[in-house]
């Protein structure tokens, strides 16, 4: 049986770091959405080659209908992390023990949430003291799992390990 992952996704994401993972997720039987501030809305990867149409706005969905979070990089959740809706959001899922995975930037939302804190993770290089500072054990390795909970990468190159850690745990 597929699971359902929420994608927390606006405009500027870094492409690869949705489609990858959207596809081999889909490929394995999960269903996703994906959410933004308002639903139906055009999304257009700052790379420029991908372009999502949000499924769902974040007034219209609640964490308890989900079994996982994709957390996508690119310049996608710094700005998600401004709104509190989403913040309390993804927390719900660190809170709750449920998969979440974070790639590159991804895990900005997560340092906002205060969710990271004695976590072993890794994130984009740029905000390694930031993850650092929220009190992660951060790990410069193309991927980390932690607790059967949390799969982080860095970059796009990482996406491989990513997605194989992230459908271990949706198994």
């Amino acid at each position: 049986m597929g699971k359902k992952v929420a994608v927390l996704l606006t405009n500027d994401f870094e492409d690869v770091e949705y489609t990858d993972p959207a596809k081999a997720f889909k490929e394995a039987g999960h269903e996703l959405t994906v959410i933004e501030m308002e639903k139906g809305k055009t999304l257009k990867g700052k790379q420029g080659e991908a372009t999502v149409t949000s499924d769902a706005s974040i007034d219209d969905v609640k964490p308890e209908d989900f079994d996982a979070l994709l957390l996508p990089g690119g310049f996608s959740p710094d700005q998600l992390r401004a709104d509190d809706r989403f913040v309390q959001f993804s927390k719900s899922f660190m809170d709750d023990k449920k998969p979440v995975f974070a790639i590159c930037h991804g895990p900005q939302l997560l340092i906002t949430a205060k969710a990271l804190e004695g976590r072993d993770a890794t994130g984009f290089k740029s905000i390694r003291v930031d993850m650092e500072y929220a009190g992660v054990n951060f790990h410069d390795k193309e991927v980390v799992v932690c607790g059967n909970q949390l799969v982080t990468s860095r970059t796009p190159d990482d996406l491989p390990a990513f997605n194989r850690e992230a459908l271990n745990l949706l198994k």
